[in-house]
């Protein structure tokens, strides 16, 4: 098994930037989740929390997944710390196998440019919510000026909403909303939303 790199930088992963990210991220993802007080949320690669626990209170439980043991330490200490009741913690890797989940809601933020094989992992999302349920995935523009051995260099609109629907989702939408400096590997970057349902 290759060493997980955000094991080591799990304890300093909370930065100033990556907070203010993530805040950008939530506010853009919290429209998408209003009215789902009766609904769970699955944050997979949810890291140290940052996005998935700003949006424990618009949901009944949230499950924050992950495949770094330490970034879910991070993430348990802010849940104690903060005393959210309905918010918990899975070290898990669904590229690895295969979920014994449900979920009426999947966040996906800034994760799939890490998988390798963008379909599989689409499908173990598929798979996981409930009918009707809804996928949210906030990732990067593609980029041609990243290179990076580990991540993707970010998504072409319609490749992602074709790959969507080979996998069974529909309603798909795919919109821009934030451009920053130097947020993609040291280059500058768009992100986008994309909202599916099973």
């Amino acid at each position: 098994m290759e060493e997980n790199v955000f094991e080591q930088m799990a304890k300093r992963y909370d930065t100033d930037e990556r907070k203010e990210l993530a805040r950008i991220v939530a506010d853009e993802v919290k429209p998408e989740v209003q009215n789902s007080r009766s609904k769970s949320l699955i944050d997979y690669g949810s890291g140290t929390g940052l996005v998935g626990l700003a949006l424990a209170d618009l949901v009944k439980s949230i499950l924050l997944v992950d495949s770094s043991q330490q970034m879910l330490e991070v993430a348990q200490a802010k849940i104690y710390r903060n005393e959210i009741t309905n918010a918990k913690v899975l070290y898990t890797d669904f590229t690895q196998k295969s979920p014994e989940l449900q979920a009426d809601i999947v966040l996906v933020s800034l994760v799939l440019l890490h998988v390798p094989d963008t379909k599989k992992i689409l499908q173990e999302l598929y798979n996981v919510l409930t009918e009707d349920g809804k996928l949210i995935i906030i990732d990067f523009d593609k980029n041609e000026k990243v290179t990076h051995p580990k991540v993707h260099n970010g998504f072409v609109h319609e490749e992602l909403n074709e790959l969507l629907s080979e996998v069974g989702f529909k309603d798909i939408e795919i919109r821009n909303f934030y451009s920053g400096k130097n947020i993609f590997v040291n280059e500058d970057a768009t992100m986008f939303i994309s909202t599916s349902r099973k």
